[in-house]
């Protein structure tokens, strides 16, 4: 660990995710023409080599083929040009078919397909830019959407009102199936409403009211810019990061416009280029960590044993000093009177700071005294953490109170989660860090309680909003239990203890496959994997369970597997961005939370000699 750490004082591991990544930048680059041999062959080789053998494309490692995913993958080859006879692209093209053709694909699949022509406009739900004008009070604004959802929505209503079209210079008919639309959903249910009312601005689309349309486009655009980050990203998220940079350029904006040009370059900094023994790849990460890695860091090399005035702790938290966020953001918003304090996820994302990083932030820094300029950051950030509570008790990642769930059944947003309503992992990682911070007997910390022990499962887990999945949704909620005061012996812990235990795998080790997200039969079972078998030893090291031989054998597991290096293998993915559609294997948790659970476990075994 203390080997990867930056001269800067931070840490950023790989953030690895699926082959859409490289499918969509091949695909952007090809409709703004800037796509060339430099960046196309590297990237070809790279999504040919995650092929699977069924010949499709999944989105985590050892899991199914997935259709969109496929799709989007089979088309980036096809313009890297690859033949459609080729072996590689007809064990592709018959899962296609087999599962339903281009007709059955994730919407955002088939506009990126409507892009080249290759599925009409007019058979895609309507995005009308005006919703950008709707106030903050009105039902279904842009500020009812998730941060993530709502930078994408934004240009991506401006495109589809465009309706651009630039052929790709051969057709992807192969991959039809001519089954007709599925039919709708009955009026009696909330789907089928939304889908009426998708009719109907579909209808508006065709004949848009002038001025109102150019209003709409010219604060649509007004909107984007004023997002940028100082990266040149949006967000710092691929997602709304290229649909920006379409989007703007339709609007007239030349890819010499400092916006578009610093959006372009800013892409290099998230590319990974690697030698292969079959050539050299190329892959883009969706996004960049280097705040929750630091944060994270310090607090495992703290565990095991560093002392506070340690160089490596030092370095970090004066980096960290230098990311803190004090300008407000969308947050805002739904907490307009709230001063701005807290910590975002990447290099550069000051309009969306978020509760999880700020939590792990004050934790980490607490690891390292308490100088004026730590102190100062610190309340301030503690203070922007208590603002940001929601009505419910809990905490979500980016808003408060974002929970308008009908936003989930619009026709266009059947992909990822759309808004960001409070989650366990979350609520916990916040009430571990006021705990420590003295607030254990606030109201705000027995608020963030009591949503806890209201969200617990049945079988005594908790879901992970962030991370795989319900061992990490309980590796997070014990601890935070614990530090808020309540004994080992409290039926929720106990709970929650024996379901660790009955999910132990008969290694040692714990695991949690991504299918859990989608079927409960998953939940707690797969694969053992370093960064699991860790969340799951610090719940019940937190619990002072009394299983010592559960402990011992999750502590051999971990002994067992570390390499010469120090390290550990794991090629599985155990973090979340879209529960049930889009995956994330963080390279550095492999290490972070091994150490920190180790040490923990080390130190107690040491104060109990």
């Amino acid at each position: 660990m203390l080997s990867r750490q930056d001269p800067a004082g931070w840490w950023q591991g790989e953030l690895e995710t699926n082959v859409t990544m490289e499918a969509e930048d091949l695909l952007m680059r090809e409709f703004l023409g800037i796509r060339t041999s430099v960046e196309t062959e590297p990237t070809a080789r790279w999504i040919r080599s995650k092929q699977g053998a069924d010949g499709a494309w999944a989105n985590f490692h050892g899991g199914p083929g997935d259709l969109s995913t496929t799709i989007e993958a089979y088309a980036a080859l096809r313009l890297a040009g690859d033949p459609a006879e080729a072996e590689h692209l007809c064990r592709a093209r018959k899962f296609v078919l087999a599962h339903g053709g281009i007709e059955r694909s994730r919407v955002f699949t088939r506009l990126w397909l409507a892009l080249f022509g290759e599925w009409p406009w007019q058979r895609l739900p309507a995005i009308p830019p005006e919703v950008v004008l709707l106030p903050s009070w009105f039902p279904l604004n842009v500020y009812d959407f998730a941060c993530w959802a709502r930078q994408t929505i934004v240009p991506l209503s401006i495109v589809r009102s465009l309706r651009p079209v630039r052929p790709l210079g051969f057709s992807l008919g192969e991959l039809r199936t001519g089954r007709p639309p599925a039919p709708a959903q009955s009026l009696r249910r909330r789907g089928g409403w939304m889908h009426r009312l998708d009719g109907a601005l579909r209808g508006y689309e065709r004949h848009p009211v002038g001025p109102l349309r150019r209003n709409a486009l010219r604060r649509a655009a007004e909107w984007i810019v004023a997002r940028q980050e100082a990266d040149g990203s949006w967000g710092g998220i691929q997602p709304p990061w290229v649909y920006s940079l379409i989007a703007l350029h339709l609007l007239g904006y030349p890819l010499s416009h400092p916006v578009l040009r610093s959006g372009l370059a800013g892409l290099e900094r998230f590319t990974v280029r690697e030698e292969t023994p079959d050539g050299p790849v190329r892959r883009l990460e969706a996004c960049q960590s280097p705040v929750w890695d630091t944060a994270l860091a310090m607090v495992a090399l703290a565990d095991a044993g560093l002392p506070a005035e340690h160089p490596a702790l030092a370095s970090a938290a004066d980096w960290l000093l230098t990311e803190e966020i004090r300008v407000p953001g969308d947050w805002a918003v739904r907490r307009p009177g709230l001063p701005p304090g807290g910590w975002a996820f990447e290099f550069d994302n000051d309009g969306y700071p978020d509760t999880d990083d700020t939590a792990e932030v004050l934790l980490a820094l607490r690891r390292t005294g308490a100088d004026p300029a730590v102190r100062g950051a610190m309340e301030r950030g503690v203070a922007w953490l208590r603002g940001m509570q929601s009505r419910d008790g809990g905490w979500a990642a980016f808003d408060a109170d974002n929970t308008r769930a009908i936003a989930r059944s619009l026709p266009f947003c059947d992909f990822g989660e759309v808004i960001d309503p409070p989650s366990a992992d979350v609520t916990a990682h916040v009430v571990e860090a006021l705990c420590a911070e003295g607030l254990t007997g606030s109201a705000t910390v027995r608020r963030g309680v009591g949503w806890l022990l209201r969200n617990q499962e049945a079988d005594g887990s908790w879901f992970g909003r962030w991370g795989a999945n319900h061992v990490y949704g309980t590796g997070a909620a014990v601890p935070a239990l614990i530090a808020a005061g309540m004994r080992p012996e409290h039926p929720a812990i106990v709970r929650a203890v024996c379901w660790l235990h009955r999910r132990q795998n008969p290694d040692g080790g714990w695991g949690e496959d991504m299918r859990s997200y989608r079927d409960p039969a998953w939940r707690g079972q797969g694969v053992s994997t370093a960064s699991q078998t860790a969340w799951a030893l610090l719940a019940l090291h937190a619990a002072r369970s009394d299983d010592a031989a559960s402990v011992g054998r999750g502590i051999g597991w971990l002994a067992r597997t570390q390499r010469p290096d120090g390290g550990w293998d794991e090629p599985q993915f155990t973090g979340t961005g879209f529960p049930g559609d889009f995956y994330i294997n963080y390279h550095l948790y492999r290490l972070v939370f091994p150490i920190s659970a180790l040490g923990r476990l080390l130190r107690d075994s040491d104060a109990s000699r």
